[in-house]
């Protein structure tokens, strides 16, 4: 419990560095969309191309990765997609027409979305119950921390140096995924399952299949899927587009559209954090639900509401509530499956969910050709409202205490315990009856 109880921070403070340079990485390819619209000479729909397939690239690297890490571990899966990412998203800046840049960007995503799944779920198996909405809140403003340093970085660099030098950044996490393989070990619980199924005598379900059997598990991970596919349709086509609506719609220059960024990121960096916080008193579905239903009235009073004197305050409220939802996001899915599946589960269910956010970018591009880029950010807050909802109405929070589980494992670790059935008939024990709290609370 102590070795657990210190590496908790190693395992942050990893996570966060790598989470920020995703961040960094998504927020650069909307920041140089203009310079690439030039350069390549491509009209709105090709270049909301770009954007949907680095989705299905990172849709397809977390359904994956997540997979991967059930057989061979979280950490070990964690280094190797970080390090794709890295070099992957580096060789951007050596790309010369269009379709390279696609073909480049969707190997490199695949990297970037397993390391998203992996990060957080690793870090939810390292942390307490009672801090892990809040400290899993202050990781995912990692991200928003990445948008914000993407936008200084894109202010002092772009204009002077062109879009290239902003990818070659990427090469960092290289660095954290060598520091990460060194020094965190895999979590308990995985090891433990791991040696459990070498050996029991009773041969070990496919991942997929016991999650299919269970139709419990399978129902929960149907309405995340729906969950994740909503929350991201709206989340990806507002920060791909947000930077070109306000300079080719609002008739901001860069510099002043990095400065309403700014303000943006900032705002999102304090929201998720605060709804990580605020879950730990009200729940992760409250706070969910909350901040859904939030970004999905914003979104249209920007487009219908906004003048020069209003649009800054306007902003700086949407980026509070619209990146609010990754502050518990995490949280409340990885609590959602047993450990046995749990990579196999959260990882398909986030990332099965990007390939319907695949479509909001292009979804735009297209309404932008006839309607406008505002009108297509608007017609986002739907997407935002029903996400809100599904949780609302069916998926309950804490179902599985991801760091009691590898609590138990450790005594059972100690103990000699063997048999797969012991396993997971200890893990259901961790499944927390509803108490009186917990019903007023849902």
């Amino acid at each position: 419990m102590e070795k657990n109880s210190n590496l908790w921070k190693i395992v942050f403070v990893a996570s966060f560095i790598g989470l920020t340079v995703d961040g960094m990485d998504i927020q650069m390819l909307s920041l140089v969309m203009p310079s690439l619209i030039d350069e390549f000479v491509l009209d709105t729909k090709a270049a909301g191309w770009i954007s949907t397939f680095s989705l299905l690239g990172m849709a397809l690297g977390g359904i994956l990765g997540g997979w991967l890490s059930d057989r061979f571990g979280r950490v070990k899966m964690m280094t190797y997609m970080m390090i794709l990412f890295s070099v992957g998203t580096a060789l951007l800046a050596f790309v010369q027409t269009y379709e390279q840049f696609i073909i480049v960007r969707f190997i490199s995503a695949i990297g970037m979305g397993a390391e998203y799944s992996l990060a957080t779920m690793l870090m939810a198996e390292y942390v307490k119950v009672k801090n892990r909405a809040t400290i899993m809140g202050v990781l995912g403003s990692s991200y928003s921390l990445g948008y914000l340093v993407a936008v200084l970085l894109a202010g002092a660099i772009l204009p002077e140096y062109g879009w290239r030098p902003l990818f070659l950044l990427s090469i960092f996490p290289v660095v954290v995924a060598i520091y990460i393989r060194v020094k965190v070990p895999e979590p308990t619980g995985w090891r433990l399952a791991k040696k459990q199924a070498k050996t029991s005598k009773v041969k070990k379900s496919n991942e997929w299949l016991a999650l299919f059997r269970d139709k419990k598990v399978f129902t929960i991970f149907l309405l995340w899927i729906l969950t994740s596919s909503l929350l991201q349709f709206g989340y990806y086509g507002v920060g791909t587009w947000l930077p070109t609506y306000i300079v080719k719609e609002l008739g901001f220059n860069f510099k002043e559209m990095t400065g309403y960024l700014i303000g943006t990121y900032t705002a999102s960096i304090f929201g998720k954090a605060l709804a990580g916080w605020v879950a730990n008193v009200i729940g992760r579905r409250w706070v969910f639900v909350i901040a859904g239903v939030s970004t999905a009235i914003m979104l249209p009073v920007i487009y219908f509401y906004q003048s020069p004197g209003n649009i800054i305050v306007l902003m700086t409220v949407l980026g509070f509530v619209y990146g609010a939802p990754y502050g518990v996001n995490a949280t409340y899915l990885s609590e959602s499956f047993p450990t046995y599946i749990r990579g196999t589960a959260v990882g398909a269910a986030y990332n099965t969910g990007r390939i319907g956010a695949a479509i909001a970018p292009i979804l735009i591009g297209i309404i932008a050709t006839s309607q406008s880029i505002g009108f297509g950010l608007a017609v986002l807050g739907i997407s935002y409202a029903f996400m809100g909802l599904i949780p609302a109405l069916f998926i309950k929070e804490k179902m599985y205490d991801t760091f009691e589980n590898d609590t138990k494992g450790e005594m059972l670790e100690k103990e000699g315990v063997v048999g797969e059935e012991e396993v997971l008939a200890k893990e259901v024990l961790v499944q927390k009856p509803p108490t009186a709290a917990n019903v007023s609370k849902e």
